[in-house]
């Protein structure tokens, strides 16, 4: 992983084919729930919602199916298609072994240091 730096903010460098298949994936996110007359919506449904979102742009920005996630996190494909349509709610237990399993697989190649260039 290579990061660039600029007027104070930090840029993860990702390859051009990396960025294709996240920019040009058709995702399909859940949609959150209607708000009422107030602009009130349902919180469980809504946390299922961003909570699903979450899992969906993280796997697919590491380019793993919902197969290949099952498979490295332990959870059942069945139960990680549930939480990605937002039909039931994780525990912490199964998000832990979801992101245990997402940060292994975003994490730079052993090396001495991190690359970073400053910008100007």
């Amino acid at each position: 992983m290579e990061t660039l730096e600029k007027n104070g903010k930090v840029f993860v460098l990702v390859p051009q084919d990396a960025w294709n298949r996240i920019a040009s994936t058709d995702l399909h996110m859940p949609e959150m729930p209607t708000a009422d007359a107030e602009g009130c919506r349902p919180a469980l449904e809504a946390a299922r919602v961003l909570i699903a979102r979450g899992i969906i742009r993280d796997r697919t920005a590491i380019g793993w199916s919902q197969a290949e996630l099952s498979r490295k996190s332990g959870v059942p494909v069945a139960t990680l298609n549930r939480i990605e349509r937002a039909k039931v709610t994780p525990d912490q237990a199964t998000l832990k072994r979801l992101d245990k399993a997402m940060s292994q697989a975003r994490k730079p190649a052993r090396r001495t240091s991190t690359t970073r260039r400053k910008i100007a």
